[in-house]
């Protein structure tokens, strides 16, 4: 159930991308005039699962989910039509218009993408807000992973800031490392501050899944297993858990290893309820758990920030900012070689494993709006066969007064195309790959 609803959510991000990226281009052409003979989502290779014709434009879904497109006449595309391009032009085909309003329809596409990203981003900050953990409300620090166990982090250290620069949100520390050639960072250990130097392998041990550190918080119960020991011996919801016997477990991550010590033994578990220390016995079985999950969003001090509609706008347009500068700044890792980023670029499988098992319209809507920045970044790749190709090309005609001879620009449109194609064999050759690791 869960891998349907990881698709379900993958496919209807993936259509409202496509139409409102290739209505971009329609809503332009049109504008100056432009025939569209053909608006899909979907690529038909073959046939259509269904289209009608309105007007000059033909309408359709293909079966292909790898994209979408609307021909344009007069243009060298996807469709490669030699046999129009050999026909004098068209006062209604692209060729025939002027290069700014030919540079407008091929940004087209990026532009709505752009304003898509912004304004969902928008939208769901005056919607839901935005929830975040403040590292100062982090009164038990962090628990460290491997890479940062490795580079001298230890469990309980308050990050303060990175390259002496205060960082606030708990979310931004680790993209921050990765991302702006962060060297050391500041932590309050034991009442005193220590800098730890970060070593030059850490991005790659991050990139591969080392998460770095986590928030550290007590244990305060949220659920039960079936048959909980603790739920029998009358411990409730909401209680915290701390200590065990004589062993003192003040965070979560310290109830396992002091529960062990007890298997198949009577030991006094220590709660607090209502601000009151209380104290039960319990048998443990060979198992030595007490059947208990710990709450997170009463265990760890999250706040949330509202926007007034008037306010979410320019929130919406810095999220927008923010998110397309870290994501190419992803481009600088996935081309340094010691980073070994390459071997991580994902294609439908990675991006379709970002979505929740469960359906969930605000991640939905925040994972949209970042593809939707994606969508635009990639295609302003100067790549011929993207929208970025041809930008390139016509700015080149607008700088030069020159515009490129049909035949190069049909060997551009191949070589772009074969180039798509391998960089999509590459990524999903990454996700097959990594199924079987």
């Amino acid at each position: 159930m869960e891998i349907i609803v990881k698709i379900g959510q993958f496919l209807l991000s993936l259509s409202i991308l496509i139409v409102l990226h290739e209505f971009g281009h329609y809503f332009f052409a049109r504008l100056f005039k432009t025939r569209v003979e053909k608006f899909y989502l979907f690529f038909d290779a073959g046939f259509s699962l269904f289209k009608f014709k309105k007007g000059e434009t033909t309408y359709g879904v293909g079966w292909l989910p790898l994209g979408g497109y609307v021909k344009i006449s007069g243009m060298i595309d996807e469709s490669m039509d030699k046999e129009q391009m050999k026909k004098p032009a068209q006062p209604y085909e692209f060729r025939s218009k002027p290069a700014w309003q030919r540079l407008i329809i091929m940004l087209g596409g990026v532009l709505v993408n752009f304003f898509l990203g912004f304004f969902i981003y928008a939208m769901v900050l005056f919607a839901w807000g935005e929830d975040y953990l403040p590292v100062e409300n982090m009164e038990y620090g962090v628990l460290v992973d491997s890479a940062a166990a490795e580079a001298g982090f230890k469990d309980g250290d308050k990050i303060i800031s990175l390259n002496n620069q205060k960082v606030d949100r708990f979310s931004n520390i680790v993209p921050t490392i990765l991302l702006d050639d962060i060297q050391t960072v500041q932590v309050k250990r034991n009442g005193e501050t220590t800098n730890i130097t970060l070593p030059s392998h850490i991005l790659k041990k991050i990139i591969k899944g080392d998460k770095l550190f986590a928030p550290r918080y007590p244990f305060i119960i949220g659920q039960f297993a079936k048959n909980s020991i603790a739920e029998k011996a009358g411990i409730q919801k909401g209680d915290r858990i701390i200590g065990v016997d004589t062993i003192e477990t003040l965070t979560a991550d310290q109830l396992s290893p002091a529960l062990k010590k007890y298997k198949n033994k009577e030991v006094d578990i220590h709660y607090v309820r209502d601000g009151m220390n209380e104290t039960v016995r319990v048998q443990m079985d060979s198992t030595a758990l007490l059947g208990i999950a710990v709450d997170p969003t009463k265990a760890l001090k999250f706040e949330t920030k509202y926007y007034s509609f008037a306010e979410s706008l320019p929130a919406g347009v810095a999220k927008t900012y923010d998110m397309g500068k870290k994501y190419l700044q992803q481009f600088k890792l996935i081309f340094s070689p010691e980073t070994e980023a390459y071997k991580e670029v994902g294609g439908f499988i990675a991006i379709g494993n970002i979505f929740p098992g469960v359906w969930d319209w605000r991640s939905f809507w925040n994972l949209t709006a970042f593809l939707s920045i994606m969508l635009a970044i990639l295609n302003l790749l100067p790549i011929p066969a993207l929208d970025g190709g041809h930008v390139t090309f016509l700015l080149y005609e607008i700088i030069s007064g020159r515009k490129p001879s049909e035949k190069f620009m049909e060997y551009a449109q191949i070589t772009g195309m074969l180039m798509i194609l391998a960089l999509l064999i590459f990524a999903n050759g990454n996700d097959i790959i990594k199924l079987f690791r």
